[in-house]
């Protein structure tokens, strides 16, 4: 049966935060510098709403969030991006993993810490918190240096349902997602899971984001799927069949 995205988005968030003497902690599973967006220091999140079926993230960290990483400060996350970066001589920040945007105030915090220190930081998210919390989006509006990567899961309902295995009215979650970054000017961009959608289904979705900005639908980023050996596994056991996807070692260079 599909899950309620939201309701299961605040179960997994009680799971992967938790108040400590310097406020909300949240739990990471590794900090890496990695090769996306020319070169960028990360910080992986445990625990997401959504069960996306070609998740690169692997099973042992994606269902089983009380059992792998550690929890951090937002000083503590702030400090090892930052001298991960400095090492590495690398510009920009990035949380993604699980959903980065569980644990807002951890999240807000981080930002503060980070706030003044040169650095552009990328949120990447599935958008679902930032849509049912009415503030979210505007809290972010004051970092300047923030840019928030929101990734569609497929072109419409259909093909969320199918991807994620949530109700299909979590994709539109997604899209209001953007029309709340957008009316907080938020920078931001969306990409899309395209693997398993038509050209036609495409241009439906481009048209969608253009009546929320023609300059997001300009800018859309077209995610394909990276076929590590556990993605593969998945989609063998869901059935899914795909268009486009790619070995790890032959992604294109220009979705890195």
């Amino acid at each position: 049966m599909p899950y309620d995205a939201i309701k299961r988005h605040v179960a997994i968030e009680k799971l992967v935060t938790r108040i400590g003497p310097e406020g909300q902690e949240r739990k990471y599973y590794r900090l890496r510098p990695a090769r996306w967006y020319g070169g960028i220091v990360t910080a992986d999140c445990v625990g997401c709403g959504l069960l996306c079926r070609f998740c690169w993230v692997s099973d042992a960290v994606a269902g089983h969030p009380t059992e792998v990483g550690s929890f951090y400060t937002p000083r503590q996350v702030a400090e090892s991006l930052v001298s991960l970066a400095r090492k590495c001589k690398l510009e920009l920040l990035r949380l993604s993993g699980g959903e980065p945007t569980l644990g807002k105030q951890h999240l807000l915090a981080l930002l503060d810490n980070l706030q003044g220190k040169g650095y552009r930081f990328i949120l990447e998210t599935n958008g679902i918190p930032i849509a049912y919390d009415e503030s979210y989006a505007e809290s972010l509006s004051k970092y300047g240096f923030l840019h928030v990567r929101v990734s569609l899961k497929g072109c419409n309902e259909e093909e969320f349902t199918l991807l994620t295995g949530a109700k299909p009215e979590g994709f539109r979650l997604q899209l209001k997602a953007l029309q709340k970054l957008v009316e907080a000017k938020v920078s931001c961009h969306p990409s899309v899971m395209a693997s398993f959608s038509s050209k036609g289904r495409l241009q439906n979705l481009l048209r969608e984001i253009s009546k929320i900005s023609p300059k997001l639908a300009e800018e859309i980023e077209i995610e394909e799927l990276i076929l590590y050996p556990h993605v593969v596994r998945r989609l063998q056991k869901y059935g899914l069949r795909y268009y486009t996807g790619y070995a790890p070692e032959n992604v294109p260079p220009e979705q890195i």
